[in-house]
C-alpha cells in the first residue's frame, strides 16, 4: 500500500524543518503513527494533525530536535491543507474495517 498524502507531506516538511535526513524523518513519523494506532498508508490529514500535536513532539525531543513544539505547531497548521483525495476510504471500506462486512 502506498503512503498517504498526509504522511508524505508531514515527512517532507519535517525533513525541511529539522536536521533529520529522509530516513530519520520518515521513521520518526512512522513511530509516532504506530504509537497512535495509525498506518502511513491510510492516515488522513485530520488524524495526522492529532498525531503531530500529541505524539510527534515527544518523538522529536527524544531525537534531540530543538524547538520540537514550535515545529509541530507549524506542521499541524499546514497538514490540513493536504487533500485526502484518493486516500479517503469509501463508506463500504469503513464499514468493512469496522467489522460490518
Amino acid at each position: 500500500m502506498p503512503n498517504s498524502a498526509a504522511f508524505d507531506w508531514t515527512c517532507e516538511e519535517l525533513e525541511r524543518e529539522t536536521d533529520l535526513d529522509r530516513l530519520e524523518a520518515r521513521g520518526t513519523v512512522r513511530i509516532a503513527l504506530k504509537s497512535a494506532g495509525f498506518e502511513a498508508g491510510s492516515v488522513h490529514p485530520d488524524q495526522m494533525r492529532v498525531v503531530i500535536e500529541k505524539v510527534l513532539p515527544g518523538e522529536l525531543i527524544a531525537r534531540g530536535v530543538d524547538d520540537a513544539e514550535a515545529i509541530c505547531g507549524r506542521l499541524a497548521a499546514g497538514v490540513g491543507s493536504v487533500s485526502a483525495g484518493d486516500d479517503a476510504e469509501s463508506p463500504d471500506e469503513v464499514f468493512e474495517r469496522l467489522g460490518g462486512g
